[in-house]
């Protein structure tokens, strides 16, 4: 793929109830101070889309049973040093050549702050494993102890519950750093309001914000078949004899694999995206304000004019010492187009890491019009790589969820059933489970594919990477349940009641409520 288009962000809030209407707008705005969008695409920053004063009653005669969630990873630092290297690289060639305007002169000690922020990035934290980039930001932290105060405060009657019963919560993540740290951050704030929870948690390695402190697959607190599902492997996933259900979302994440690294449509869709001839015209109004005339031309003429992130960066820590990140020189600046889109990088992460980068505004290198152009194409990658993708591509970006989505509604069965043994079920994970998990649900009347013949773009389709999922996505079920034992369900996408797809209207306990009957609902979706 071009390296102008190799990360997804999602861009900035729309609202989910006019999204079909909004999106020949010039500029997208937020659902609930009508803010203009930033453009952040995936990596916006998490809002609860609703106040929790504002949510429908609980029908007359049900109780809160049971809760769940899924939730990706709250918002982080830049995966590793490669965009911002690079760029650093560029920059102190053009100051050596006198090719900085006075704008440009500025980028060197932004970028300076840029690569300082993400290699301390967690340093000295309580509850992240190991500092440096990749980690979640003190945005991120407080992103998910936000969630898990809301929820306490959506259900007390639940939890005071948990007090008195054997039930326990339940609490999972795919494994990967961001995704346990942020399950710990969430796990603590539940604990710190209520501390008599701290002995229904399970496994106990999410109790403790210590780094030795660990889930595992072995305890419990780790199960990729349905938290890491896009990337299973042979080595890592075929070292138990597999059930019958993590068989088949083994086979689906292999046929996604195959399907995002050889699919010759989606191959076919990508090359159209990356040949946009807006991309140049972007790139310079970028870059001129920052750069020579003369210099933006030399980019990618010769070897000379090709940057990498090579080499490496130093700062001091806190506490003395010299920290060193070194590049890997794999990811390269050689065209104009290559340094606007990693400009972009560096401009959607910033909404994330206020705290970290105290100041540093790279709004200025980023003008809105051309951020939204990125966030677009970003957003086009994510709907042909994750989302309802192509037509012809069979739902296979999709079909890789049914896992998860069948233990959403597993869970909610034992509590019919009478054999609940959670209280609460806890999932953290990533964008990559998300996004296909809301898919599978066909939310928001957005997860229409298109046909091959077509080609995303904001005004041919209403799906957005930001509505579904922004950092700290989540889905949230509320389960109740009266003297009879008549089972409602009530979803929260991102923390505002959200209707299940259309085709399931039926089982809405009454007309235009938020609350469904759950076994009407179950025959719906045609879960087994």
């Amino acid at each position: 793929m071009n390296i102008l288009f190799k990360s997804s962000v999602l861009c900035a809030s729309v609202l989910l109830a006019a999204c079909n209407n909004d999106n020949h707008q010039q500029s997208q705005t937020t659902p609930e101070n009508n803010t203009p969008s930033k453009y952040y695409q995936t990596k916006t920053p998490y809002q609860p889309l609703q106040d929790l004063k504002k949510y429908e009653p609980i029908p007359q005669g049900f109780e809160p049973v049971f809760t769940e969630l899924v939730a990706r990873h709250g918002s982080r630092g830049l995966s590793s040093i490669k965009y911002d290297l690079a760029l650093y690289n560029l920059w102190k060639q053009a100051k050596a050549e006198n090719a900085l305007t006075p704008l440009g002169e500025k980028l060197g000690a932004d970028l300076e702050s840029m690569m300082k922020a993400n290699i301390l990035l967690g340093y000295g934290v309580d509850g992240i494993r190991q500092y440096g980039y990749g980690n979640e930001s003190l945005t991120g932290i407080l992103e998910h102890r936000g969630i898990a105060d809301r929820l306490l405060q959506r259900l007390p009657n639940l939890f005071k519950a948990a007090d008195t019963q054997s039930s326990s919560i339940l609490v999972q993540s795919s494994g990967v750093d961001r995704a346990v740290d942020s399950a710990k951050f969430f796990t603590d704030e539940l604990i710190q309001q209520q501390p008599q929870l701290k002995d229904k948690i399970t496994p106990i390695s999410y109790i403790s914000l210590t780094s030795e402190s660990i889930p595992t697959v072995e305890n419990g607190g780790v199960d990729r078949f349905k938290l890491y599902f896009h990337k299973l492997t042979a080595d890592q996933d075929l070292a138990e004899s597999l059930s019958e259900q993590e068989k088949a979302i083994y086979d689906a994440s292999l046929a996604y694999q195959e399907f995002a690294e050889e699919d010759q449509g989606l191959a076919l869709k990508l090359k159209e995206l990356e040949s946009d001839t807006r991309a140049q015209t972007v790139a310079m109004q970028v870059l001129t304000p920052i750069f020579k005339t003369e210099f933006i031309q030399k980019l990618g003429s010769s070897d000379a004019y090709t940057f990498s992130n090579s080499g490496s960066y130093s700062v001091i820590a806190p506490n003395g010492e010299t920290i060193t990140e070194k590049g890997k020189g794999k990811n390269s600046i050689a065209s104009a187009v290559d340094a606007a889109a990693y400009l972009y990088e560096l401009y959607s992460i910033m909404g994330g890491m206020q705290e970290e980068l105290k100041g540093v505004d790279f709004d200025k290198y980023m003008p809105i019009e051309a951020a939204k152009f990125y966030a677009e194409f970003n957003d086009a990658n994510d709907f042909y790589e994750k989302g309802p993708s192509f037509s012809e591509s069979n739902q296979i970006t999709s079909a890789i969820a049914q896992g998860l989505k069948q233990d959403l509604f597993k869970q909610v069965d034992v509590v019919v059933d009478k054999q609940q043994s959670h209280r609460a079920v806890l999932r953290f994970a990533h964008a990559e489970i998300i996004i296909p998990l809301a898919t599978s649900l066909e939310l928001f009347n957005m997860m229409q594919p298109l046909a091959l013949h077509q080609t995303y773009n904001y005004n041919n389709s209403p799906w957005r990477g930001e509505i579904v999922s922004p950092m700290a996505a989540n889905v949230q079920w509320d389960i109740y349940q009266n003297a009879q034992g008549h089972t409602l369900v009530k979803m929260y996408y991102n923390e505002k009641e959200t209707l299940f797809k259309s085709a399931c209207n039926y089982a809405r306990y009454r007309t235009n409520s938020f609350y469904y009957d759950y076994l009407k609902l179950k025959q719906c979706y045609e879960v087994q």
